[in-house]
């Protein structure tokens, strides 16, 4: 037999991140739990979980009509209670998702326009996406929250600077968006950027069970493709020209160079990830890491050119001490000192690109793309590559590898033509 009751949802997630209180919501349970959000919230002071109310005497309900409130959870709580009687046997029938459809329909022939306004919930994009930040920035992935909170700010701006309800959220105002951004003579990828940010907040908001939408407007709205950004891969014979560089050993050069020549033995690995690396992550011929971006495993073999790297930096130090000196704890606190890291490490890799005659721009990133590029042009399977490169889909790789230079498309033209 279904059950329902009123409760105070006290779950982490369900924290209201700004008044830090929790919502009331009646719980109905059929074979499976599910929970339907009351637009009240309070502490866990303020709820009596024994008479399923709100308590007069706490501070934080000063400001509610008490008796009100009380009489509308009562009310619903009793609908709810006798569509089940009025069930009766056929309930045995109906799974969960259609019971709490049939009590909001239910529900829905009762209230006033005021409160239907009301229950399709407030949940706003700064509230709401700062929940989705700290969680980000809890599980140390501050570039992440970064992105977040860029286009959360970048789209309240365009709003006359107001935050938006997420349930308000439509197509038109995200075409709006991209007409007003495009107007401005800003980048695809930029406007692409931020939308996917709202899209990806607000899907969070209804896979939670935090808002519900009669549509989703990302469903009819596709946000616009980035545009092909300018080739980042060098050649092989490029990495063969920085093997031949000599720097003064222990020089800000020389830490660079070896700093790209270990990502390009390690299969193209991100920076954030080699200066994380710790004495420990060298063992068995081999080095083991987590990628920071998605944690999922990975192990490189040493070649010959990564043992002799290493040997500068293994030394005496012990497990725990970083392998490079430009290390990073890979907390959210110390973000910031990364991003310092990276900036430096360019800029010594423009100087670097320059004295080994690359005329390409040549960043950490273009090391990654490189790596791809070369193994593909060697005839290499784009399913071997991705997994090489630690990628979750065979999709993200395929980007990396989209654009060939002309010569590859000449050489190509000139085989199918002859």
């Amino acid at each position: 037999m279904a059950k329902v009751r009123l409760i105070l949802d006290t779950r982490k997630s369900s924290k209201n991140a700004i008044s830090e209180l929790f919502p009331i919501a009646l719980r109905v349970f059929h074979n499976k739990p599910r929970i339907i959000r009351l637009p009240y919230e309070t502490s866990k002071k303020g709820w009596d979980s024994i008479s399923f109310c709100l308590k007069r005497s706490v501070f934080v309900n000063k400001n509610l009509d008490i008796t009100k409130i009380n009489q509308i959870l009562y009310d619903k709580l009793h609908m709810a209670r006798s569509l089940i009687n009025e069930l009766g046997d056929a309930i045995q029938y109906m799974d969960v998702e259609t019971l709490v459809k049939e009590i909001k329909k239910k529900w829905e022939d009762r209230i006033s326009p005021e409160l239907k306004s009301k229950m399709s919930n407030g949940l706003m994009l700064k509230d709401w996406g700062q929940v989705i930040i700290d969680r980000k920035l809890k599980t140390n992935k501050p570039s992440s929250a970064q992105w977040y909170l860029s286009g959360i700010k970048a789209f309240i701006k365009f709003n006359n600077n107001r935050d938006i309800r997420l349930d308000q959220l439509n197509v038109t105002m995200l075409k709006d968006y991209q007409v007003h951004k495009e107007s401005e003579g800003v980048k695809p990828n930029s406007i692409s950027s931020v939308l996917r940010a709202i899209r990806a907040i607000y899907n969070a908001a209804i896979n939670e069970d935090r808002i519900e939408v009669a549509k989703n407007p990302f469903h009819r709205y596709k946000i616009p493709s980035s545009n092909q950004t300018k080739k980042r891969a060098i050649s092989k014979e490029d990495f063969l020209n920085i093997r031949k560089l000599n720097y003064e050993k222990g020089s800000a050069l020389w830490h660079t160079k070896n700093y790209a020549l270990v990502m390009f033995n390690c299969r193209g690995m991100n920076l954030i990830d080699l200066v994380k690396l710790k004495k420990s992550n060298v063992r068995l011929e081999r080095i083991f890491y987590g990628r920071s971006k998605t944690g999922d495993p990975l192990s490189v073999k040493l070649t010959t050119e990564l043992k002799e790297i290493l040997k500068h930096y293994l030394g005496d130090k012990e497990d725990n001490d970083f392998l490079f000196p430009a290390n990073y704890d890979g907390s959210t606190a110390k973000y910031e000192k990364y991003k310092t890291i990276r900036r430096r490490v360019n800029e010594r890799l423009k100087v670097i690109a320059s004295d080994a005659g690359i005329e390409q721009h040549f960043t950490t990133y273009s090391i990654r793309h490189s790596w791809a590029t070369i193994a593909k042009y060697m005839g290499i399977s784009t399913a071997i590559i991705s997994e090489g490169l630690g990628h979750s889909s065979l999709k993200t790789t395929e980007i990396y590898l989209k654009r060939f230079d002309n010569n590859t498309l000449d050489e190509a033209n000139e085989r199918i033509v002859a």
